[in-house]
């Protein structure tokens, strides 16, 4: 009997260590603070750290094509706006690191936000600087209910500690003109909707500049080189559009539903749920303790529950971020704009060749009909010239006489130059006779 084979615990171990290392990826976290810094982590553990599923994380995957989305979740705000992907909770924004100088600047704008009155100065951490490797602060992927219970702990921890500091860098005007402080969640997703509608404004920007040029230059001169620029001009105009329609429709979506902005009030949810919990205590210690004894197992199971509800249930003033998605649905309603209006540039561009096409056209046929009745013509001609070369014995062709002679010769000239003018009087009653009815102008 053969032996099974064995595989020798350093091979699995390094196997393992290659499945862990494919299944985690780089993400760029910038806290409240404003300090970037990258950590490395799976996709178990920000799923921990978030309370996201899987399928909102599917989202952010650069593999994947996915169109423009904001959801707003119990923990988090996932945000998809053309090249800006992020994970939003109370207290920091995850991103997917990547070497792209946008990615670059987006971060830096995003630090310059959140720390846009604290006077400290953000710090960013590339992926290929020396403080890149840092180890992962994400916890090892767990389904038991207190370990969410903890990081949600932890996030409501980390937002009170925001709240109470001395760092308010934005103030919200509000329609009865008070002002009020936009959270942290509200201020980075101020960020993203600016980064994604300056990105889509300024593509629309260069279009514009190529497009008008070069619409003009093809109809002063049509050719297959201005052709081939206007062809490619329309090919970016309708993939521009499209994204910005997206990112219009995603806005408007949002703008309608009342409960999905409620749902990105991350911050005053923790603070609700604390208060919750806080007042769920002071009831506790109020109650017997012999009663406490025996339902103290009853109520730590329904206490996760009774979180839920309380986040459920809690229906916050969507007054704030009303108005800030409103202002940057009008900012990509002015892009879109733009773009109709060049649209139908193009088209009537279009129009107006197609327009001196259609006249070079009847130009051509009608130029057709002209030489068709010029060779029917000639062609009565050619039977008068046929009519007198037939080989017939007759008296003009044998003069006897000088005098019969000359006569001959008088009457070829005068049969010569009366075909002539026949079928020239034929002509010009037939060009008469198609302008009169219109068949030529």
């Amino acid at each position: 009997m053969r032996p099974l084979a064995t595989v020798p615990g350093g091979a699995g171990r390094r196997k393992a260590g290659a499945a862990a290392a494919a299944a985690s990826r780089e993400w760029l976290v910038v806290p409240a603070s404003g300090r970037a810094r990258v950590e490395e982590a799976g996709k178990h553990a920000v799923m921990a750290r978030t309370g996201l599923p899987a399928r909102d994380l599917r989202v952010l995957d650069p593999l994947l094509s996915y169109p423009s989305t904001i959801l707003g979740r119990e923990r988090a705000i996932v945000v998809n706006l053309e090249r800006v992907k992020a994970v939003i909770t109370a207290a920091e924004v995850l991103l997917p690191n990547s070497k792209d100088p946008d990615f670059a600047q987006f971060v830096r704008d995003l630090q310059a936000r959140v720390l846009a009155s604290s006077g400290q100065a953000a710090e960013f951490t590339d992926i290929e600087g020396e403080s890149s490797v840092i180890a992962s602060p994400f916890p090892a992927p767990s389904s038991s209910k207190g370990h969410e219970l903890e990081m949600a702990k932890r996030t409501t921890d980390a937002v009170g500690g925001m709240i109470h500091s001395s760092s308010v860098p934005m103030l919200a005007t509000m329609k009865d003109g008070s002002t009020k402080v936009l959270p942290f969640e509200f201020r980075a997703l101020e960020v993203c909707l600016e980064s994604a509608c300056r990105s889509l404004e300024e593509e629309t920007g260069t279009l514009e500049k190529e497009a008008y040029p070069a619409l003009d230059e093809l109809t002063s001169k049509i050719s297959t080189l201005n052709l081939e620029r206007v062809r490619q001009i329309k090919s970016r105009l309708v993939a521009i559009s499209g994204r910005v329609q997206k990112v219009r429709d995603e806005l408007e979506h949002l703008l309608d539903d009342e409960m999905d902005m409620a749902e990105m009030y991350l911050t005053e949810k923790l603070a609700q749920q604390d208060i919750s919990e806080t007042s769920s205590r002071v009831e506790v210690d109020d109650h017997d303790p012999s009663q406490l004894e025996e339902g103290g197992d009853e109520d730590y199971r329904s206490e996760p529950d009774g979180t839920n509800v309380s986040f459920a249930g809690y229906k916050p003033n969507i007054e704030e971020l009303e108005m800030l998605l409103e202002a940057y649905f009008v900012q990509i309603d002015g892009t879109l704009n733009k773009l109709s209006h060049l649209r139908e540039y193009v088209d009537d561009t279009e129009d107006y060749i197609n327009i001196m096409l259609d006249d070079k056209q009847n130009q051509l046929l009608q130029m057709g009909v002209m030489l068709s009745t010029a060779t029917v013509v000639v062609t009565a001609g050619v039977a008068v010239v046929g009519l007198f070369g037939m080989n017939i014995g007759i008296s003009l062709y044998n003069p006897a006489t000088p005098d019969e002679t000359r006569a001959a010769h008088v009457k070829f000239w005068e049969t010569t130059f009366g075909t002539i003018a026949g079928c020239t009087i034929l002509y010009i009653v037939a060009m008469g006779w198609g302008k009169r009815s219109g068949l030529l102008q």
